[in-house]
């Protein structure tokens, strides 16, 4: 994963990323703090989250009375270090097992607030258009980081091209495989590169967001997708513990999961992303 941000109001200072948290108006804007004045500034990755909250921020936001930034980041990690620090008031990119996993390995304390959407994760492939069509010896590229490998090895399992223990649930890794009848190999990637090794393997996990990104579609693309029933890995907008009660989140909150981002959801990504409302 790239750690880049699209920071319009940031410096780097000590080659590390800061916000102009005073520039943009919103100095006293720090998570687990009970003054929760000034804008709430919103780490989210590009797609589809980011294109979500603009949609809010453009059409909703300021009739409900919130002033709401969007930041965008490119990688799965500053926008928990961000939102525990204070860089951010909240963050849209994650679901709960990856959240859960990096609470737990990180110290900090995160929390979800209200579920939005779930991006199926998807097999891709640039030289097969069927998944049994997959060679003996195949090589699979998938997400290395746990919780993401885990949702890929699943996703495998239940189309049959691979069997895994049982009850290994969300934890999974190709240790836990236990039948791989047509020889898989696999290629462990960030998953924000999975996209682009499409060319240098059989295929490929992709997380929704990425796939969106890279121009796949994965309702239509995917060789197999994830099912929507009982998906635990629903995305969520998430504050520090403690800032669940800002009115600011509480309104951004009701704003995501209103009538009109169902419809903007539904419109523009044509059953790759799912609302969970």
């Amino acid at each position: 994963m790239r750690n880049t941000a699209k920071l319009t109001t940031a410096v780097l200072a000590a080659g590390a990323i800061a916000f102009g948290l005073t520039a943009c108006g919103s100095g006293k804007d720090s998570a687990g703090s009970s003054d929760f004045s000034g804008p709430l500034i919103v780490a989210a990755s590009p797609t589809p989250h980011a294109e979500i909250l603009n949609f809010v921020q453009k059409n909703l936001a300021k009739k409900a009375g919130l002033d709401l930034e969007v930041k965008e980041f490119s990688d799965y990690i500053t926008p928990n270090t961000a939102t525990e620090d204070g860089s951010v008031g909240a963050n849209y990119f994650q679901n709960q097992p990856y959240l859960d996993d990096f609470n737990k390995k990180r110290g900090t304390h995160i929390v979800p607030v209200v579920t939005v959407h779930l991006e199926p994760l998807g097999l891709y492939s640039h030289k097969v258009k069927k998944a049994d069509a997959l060679k003996s010896g195949a090589t699979v590229a998938v997400p290395n980081d746990a919780v993401n490998e885990a949702r890929a090895l699943k996703l495998l399992a239940a189309n049959k091209l691979i069997t895994l223990k049982d009850g290994v649930g969300n934890e999974a890794t190709p240790a836990d495989i236990t039948a791989n009848p047509k020889k898989l190999k696999f290629k462990e990637v960030e998953a924000a590169q999975t996209p682009r090794s499409l060319d240098d393997v059989d295929a490929a996990v992709v997380n929704g967001n990425y796939a969106i990104s890279a121009g796949l579609k994965p309702a239509k693309d995917a060789l197999v997708l994830e099912s929507p029933k009982d998906n635990p890995y629903g995305n969520f907008l998430a504050v520090k513990k403690g800032n669940e009660k800002d009115p600011r989140v509480e309104k951004l909150a009701k704003l995501l999961t209103s009538p009109e981002v169902k419809k903007f959801i539904e419109d523009k990504y044509q059953g790759s992303v799912i609302p969970s409302f």
